[in-house]
Formats: C-alpha cells, structure tokens, sequence
C-alpha cells in the first residue's frame, strides 16, 4: 500500500509540472521547480523527460548564469481549455484573502479577472463568490499606494534599478535610496520590498547583504531608472526570511520561552520557525525553542500575550525585556487622568 501512495504521489507531482510549464509564459528556474514540487533537482528532470516523452512536447532548455532554465515551445494556436467551478472558487478564496493588501484599484482589477475568466467555467454550477471575506479593522490602506505597488512590480520585472523616497517612522524627513528591487512579500497584513542598496559605503558596509528591507506603505515615490541589475544567483526568499521568527534580518539567536495554558494551544498551533522543539507541561503549558532574527519582534510578540507569557533564555533578551516591562510599570503606576469631562 505504501508503494501504491508514493507512486500516486509522484504521478501528481509530475502533472503539477506539466501544468506550470504548459501555462507559464516565461522560463522556469530549475531549483524553484524543485522546491515547488518538494523534490530534488534530479527528480524534476526525470519528470521533464517523462512529460516530454508521455505528451509528445518540446521543452526547450537553457542555461543562464549557472542555471537551468526550461520552457514548454508553445504551439501557434493554445489549447481551448476550461476552468472548473471549484479552480473559480479558488481564485475568488484567493482574492478576498488578500483584500486588505490590493487596495481598491488592484483588488477591482482582480475582479475582472476573475469575471473574464467565468466565461471558461465548466457547466453551469452557482459560485458561492460570497462565501469568503476577509477581516479588516487595523489594516493599512493600499489604495494610495497602488501605482507604487504597480512600479516596483514593473522593475522587478525588468531588472531595473529605482530611486526611492522612503520615510521611515523615525525619520523626520525622507530621504531617496537607489534599490535595485528583487522580491515583494507579505508579511502581518503589511508589504515590504526586499532587495539590493545598488551601492553600498563603506559605513554601511557591514549591512546584511540583502537589505534594505522597505515597507510599501511607507514609500513615497518610486523613480525606474534605466540602470539595470543582475539578480543574484544565491539570493532564496526561502531561506533568507522564512528559517527565523522575525522579518527584520539581524544575527540569529535561540530562544526558549514558557506560555501559561490560556495560551498553549495557540502557541503550539503556529509555525516560529522550522526545527521548533516543543515541551508540554503538567500544568497544561508548555516551553518552545525556536530561532529568531530580530529582538524587537520577539519581544513584542511575547508581551502581546501579556502574564501568560515569559522569555527563559536568553538571559540578555530576559533583561532587555524586563527592562522593557520595567519602564511600562512605571508609566501605568501614576495612571494619567483624563481630561475628558
């Protein structure tokens, strides 16, 4: 039976592919194929000289700075193809999911997508478009920033270099950044655009070596120069952001921390980062070691749970917290009065 499963598995993995390269309209880098399927380079070979032999395509393969890159040659008329009602209801999913983060003038264009695309529906099922939503109190607004959004894409695109004016919170005036943009990404129902300074000092020189690391929101003009840029070949999004707790990059650390049993489940249901150790307590808590990139957010993701909450190691994060609830204690001891009448 085991067999069985596992083949099935790899026969769904290789339609996956067929279908990636048969809708991309661009050539496919074979370590994101590999990393798209969980597999290794070798096994998505294998399924590429499976695909062509089994559906009589031609996949053209090319190599550029050091990678493998493949592409199905597209016919000269497409294939008349049908969405199903279920693909549909995945896309509108999708849509509502990440309302928050499109703002009006993206989130409209995707909606005519998805209304062009019910022409292609199979059969004549009711799509429950209303089904999903999205919770938005707190969020912040796109709308504004949709040519910024629709710019950044447009350089990414293209390897093109901008000169953006950034005003970050502490700042009192903004200041232009020359960044060559590599990858925009999703994080607490924020975006941010992470890339290259397209040239470093020697005062920042000790900077990480993907940075800056720019809230969307907070960009107030983008400028595409026709400066052009290489994308560096060890840069991986994967492994750079998602190996830590923390999207502010600095030295990684471990930390252990003690949540009381209001919380636990909360706690062990989430992801801090990959390789946690989780310990159950006999009191229905339970201790979590995980590692972590940026001190200011693990510190405020703790307190965020308030006394049921306590950091263990280590021991300089413990006095940097306490420290912290320290100077809270003080303001909330002589609470101010309102002048509210």
């Amino acid at each position: 039976m085991a067999k069985k499963n596992e083949h099935r598995s790899s026969t769904e993995k290789a339609i996956a592919l067929y279908s990636r390269l048969l809708f991309s309209r661009e050539k496919l880098a074979l370590p994101d194929l590999a990393r798209m399927l969980d597999c290794s380079k070798q096994t998505v070979m294998r399924y590429i000289q499976e695909i062509q032999m089994a559906y009589s395509v031609e996949i053209e393969s090319s190599l550029y700075r050091r990678r493998r890159y493949y592409q199905i040659k597209k016919p000269w008329v497409p294939p008349q193809l049908y969405l199903t009602s279920e693909e549909i209801n995945v896309l509108y999913m999708c849509r509502e999911f990440t309302a928050a983060l499109l703002g009006r003038q993206l989130f409209e264009q995707s909606t005519r997508a998805i209304e062009k695309s019910l022409a292609y529906v199979d059969g004549d099922k009711e799509l429950p478009s209303t089904s999903f939503a999205t919770f938005k109190p707190g969020r912040i607004d796109y709308t504004p920033h949709g040519e910024t959004i629709h710019r950044l894409t447009e350089a990414m695109k293209n390897h093109r270099v901008c000169l953006i004016t950034y005003k970050s919170i502490s700042a009192v005036e903004p200041k232009k950044i020359c960044v060559s943009p590599l990858i925009m990404f999703s994080h607490n129902d924020a975006l941010y655009i992470n890339g290259l300074l397209a040239s470093k000092s020697p005062k920042n020189s000790d900077r990480p070596e993907f940075d800056p690391i720019l809230a969307v929101h907070r960009i107030q003009n983008v400028e595409i120069t026709s400066t052009t840029f290489a994308r560096p070949e060890k840069y991986d999004f994967e492994k750079q952001f998602n190996n830590r707790f923390g999207v502010m990059q600095d030295e990684s650390f471990t930390v252990k921390a003690e949540f009381a049993k209001p919380v636990a489940e909360y706690v062990a249901e989430r992801i801090w980062s990959p390789g946690q150790q989780i310990t159950r307590l006999e009191n229905g808590g339970l201790i979590i070691t995980f590692n972590a990139a940026s001190s200011r957010e693990v510190i405020a993701k703790i307190l965020s749970f308030g006394d049921h909450a306590q950091i263990l190691e280590p021991a300089w994060l413990v006095d940097k917290l306490a420290g912290i609830v320290g100077q809270m204690a003080i303001k909330y001891e002589h609470p101010v009065q309102s002048t509210q009448q």
